[in-house]
């Protein structure tokens, strides 16, 4: 399972973002977001989202094996980490961050909050989700 994304159908509010922060951490901070929002400028109204495509560039950076495929997801195993960011540099989206309290990397596990909060249907699971055809 992957997540869609509609790039064309941003608005670039944010929604996603918080939910996201929210789910996750449980903290109302965006920047704590495990997807990015990017504003696509000059352009107005132009955004790419991105997000973890669990492409297995992390895990294969790992040198503890702390990244494991768990039912079609890529999840961090937080005991087992080092710390030593080499997935987070290894993340071809860069969407991986660092958690300040701990140092330990997190990464996307498609918990779909972020579908739920996007008020334009511009991140879906399938395209299914939302009735129409995916272009």
């Amino acid at each position: 399972m992957n997540l869609i994304l509609h790039h064309q159908k941003c608005s670039g509010c944010g929604a996603c973002k918080l939910a996201c922060s929210i789910a996750n951490f449980l903290l109302i901070a965006p920047s704590r977001a495990l997807l990015r929002i990017e504003g696509r400028f000059p352009s107005p109204g132009d955004y790419h989202i991105h997000v973890c495509d669990q492409c297995g560039a992390c895990a294969e950076a790992c040198p503890v094996d702390a990244i494991v495929l768990e039912d079609g997801v890529l999840r961090i195993h937080e005991a087992d980490c080092i710390a030593c960011h080499d997935c987070v540099k290894a993340c071809p989206r860069n969407v991986m961050i660092i958690q300040p309290e701990t140092g330990i990397p997190a990464k996307c596990i498609l918990c779909g909050e972020c579908v739920l909060a996007c008020p334009r249907e511009a991140i879906f699971f399938s395209c299914e989700d939302i009735a129409k055809e995916c272009q």
